[in-house]
């Protein structure tokens, strides 16, 4: 007789917030044969909170391929099991689908048990244009690497929306204001749904100014939003390029780009052989 085959559920779990975990989360993670976690430790803790005793197994970036296999075996034997996170909706800035592809490939069920995502949450928040927006995740780590890729979304019409962490935010707004300008206007969530939760807007100058100046403000997991290059685009990039013409005969020409872009909110880099 053969064997029915298992199913993947994919489980959201909460940012911050315990008691935003669903009750549909809870009766799929009391259920299946084992959850797989990012790291187990943390886990572990989240379901001992809701009284939830069951084996857990590792799955993160430095196993994902090995495990995949093991746990498609798994579950075409016949066993359910739950992959999360350590916040949030899984696979969003996390591993996990290596081991969703392995098992859709191998005509396992993947099932989503939806929830909590700090970046529909911020952008939730933002007061920005949501119809379309760009998912970014975390930037690059090194300033010269972290500005080129900026560079290449200073013309980005849809809302950005990027993950921080605390020891890169101050640069990471320092280096979106010099690639976008001062002008444009962003949100930064901090520490959502949690106790020092805070929602910052403004342009991003005001933005870099009030990180810099409360190192509270440094602290915990962040999301940034920023707004993309709206209707007004070209209106903005002709009169900072006339600005830099003009003041490109009296300064060098990183600063007079500087200069322009700030005043007139145009992307730098858009201002140069104009």
């Amino acid at each position: 007789m053969q064997t029915s085959a298992g199913t993947l559920h994919v489980v959201a779990t909460p940012i911050g917030n315990l008691a935003d975990m669903s009750p549909r989360a809870l009766d799929t993670l009391r259920a299946v044969d084992a959850i797989c976690a990012e790291d187990t430790r943390h886990t572990r803790h989240l379901l001992a909170h809701f009284g939830i005793e069951r084996p857990l197994l590792a799955v993160h970036e430095h196993n994902e391929d090995e495990q995949a296999t093991r746990l498609v075996a798994r579950l075409l034997a016949g066993d359910s099991l739950a992959l999360v996170s350590d916040a949030g909706t899984p696979l969003v800035s996390d591993p996990g689908y290596r081991l969703v592809r392995a098992a859709r490939a191998a005509g396992i069920r993947v099932s989503p048990v939806p929830g909590p995502s700090a970046l529909v949450a911020a952008l939730s928040a933002a007061g920005l244009p949501s119809d379309r927006f760009v998912f970014e995740g975390f930037l690059p780590a090194k300033t010269g690497a972290r500005r080129e890729h900026l560079a290449q979304l200073a013309g980005e019409p849809r809302t950005l929306i990027f993950y921080e962490s605390s020891h890169r935010i101050v640069e990471s707004l320092a280096d979106l204001r010099a690639v976008f300008g001062d002008a444009r206007r962003a949100v930064l969530a901090r520490e959502l749904t949690k106790l020092f939760e805070t929602v910052l807007d403004g342009s991003l100058a005001d933005l870099h100014a009030a990180v810099e100046a409360d190192a509270n403000q440094r602290k915990g997991e962040f999301v940034l939003v920023v707004e993309g290059v709206g209707e007004d685009a070209d209106a903005r990039v002709a009169q900072g390029r006339l600005l830099y013409a003009k003041l490109a005969a009296h300064l060098p020409p990183s600063t007079a780009a500087k200069v322009a872009a700030d005043i007139s909110g145009a992307p730098r880099k858009s201002l140069y052989g104009g």
